[in-house]
């Protein structure tokens, strides 16, 4: 999730987080294996997928979102949630195609895969380069502070107001929150990702590291030294930011779009979505109504 239709090469590839290594590793098998793919098919993309039997999915190496276990799979919400959509729509076979986030968008309109299915944030900039699916789940910010959370720390204009040293991932969102909020960017610390932040936190390097609610509580759950404050919506140009995430299409594939969100709103009628996510540590508080047209504006 360029993924960003930015101005400029630090918001070309900003989103939640980028956790590149295994998936580097494999994105250029998956490019290498796409060559000669370079024209757009023609036809109906659904009946093309069901005649074919496989869906190839383009994942970025992120937990909980789409990653490779320690067994050596695929797995994670995005990529489980597919598998279930796809064998509803008569596709049986899931072929994951790892690549770094920042190809992902690239890599869906060039061929490499057929559907984009990392959990991507939908906002007006990548809706201009592809199709959304309505959001699978919605996602709220959160820090991770020393226990007791000393500077009371509950926004960003708090890390602003307190002058905390401030600390996010790289590619996070959560950069363009803090400079909204009048943090400046020259003294954000930016971090590998939430693993890196909880060590920041703990050794007293940084005051503050902020992410999204579900990967700062889940780095947490084991520190003595540090935790996670209450889920918070970011406040960009006087709104409440509540980002949603989902799965992405070629412009040209409107029908296998439309197809996917019935599918997916049967699934939250039903509780199955939640059920398939719940197992990557997202709560009842994740699911959504929202759709991709609300986000898109």
């Amino acid at each position: 999730m360029a993924p960003h239709a930015a101005p400029h090469t630090r918001q070309a590839i900003r989103r939640r987080t980028l956790l590149l290594g295994t998936a580097g590793a494999l994105g250029a098998a998956g490019a290498a294996g796409a060559t000669g793919c370079a024209r757009v098919p023609s036809g109906d993309a659904l009946a093309r997928l069901r005649s074919q039997g496989t869906v190839r999915l383009g994942i970025a190496g992120e937990v909980p979102y789409g990653y490779i276990d320690e067994q050596g799979e695929f797995t994670g919400e995005a990529p489980e949630l597919a598998k279930a959509v796809f064998q509803r729509l008569g596709v049986g076979n899931v072929q994951p195609v790892a690549t770094d986030f920042a190809s992902l968008i690239p890599g869906l309109n060039s061929q490499q895969f057929d559907v984009v299915s990392a959990g991507m944030y939908i906002n007006k900039e990548r809706c201009a380069q592809v199709l959304f699916s309505d959001p699978e789940y919605q996602m709220l910010d959160s820090f991770i502070v020393r226990k007791g959370n000393p500077k009371n720390l509950r926004s960003y204009e708090d890390v602003v107001r307190t002058k905390a040293k401030f600390a996010t991932g790289t590619g996070y969102a959560e950069i363009d929150y803090a400079v909204a909020a009048g943090y400046p960017e020259k003294d954000i610390v930016i971090l590998q990702d939430q693993v890196a932040g909880l060590n920041a936190v703990e050794s007293g390097r940084v005051d503050v590291f902020a992410g999204t609610a579900l990967t700062t509580r889940e780095v947490v759950r084991k520190s003595s030294k540090a935790e996670a404050t209450e889920p918070f919506a970011a406040v960009v140009d006087g709104k409440k930011k509540i980002d949603g995430g989902g799965f992405a299409f070629r412009p040209t594939d409107t029908e296998l779009r439309d197809a996917f969100n019935t599918e997916i709103h049967k699934m939250k009628k039903s509780g199955e979505l939640f059920r398939i996510l719940r197992r990557f540590g997202f709560t009842e508080a994740e699911m959504t109504e929202l759709t991709a047209k609300e986000l898109c504006r």
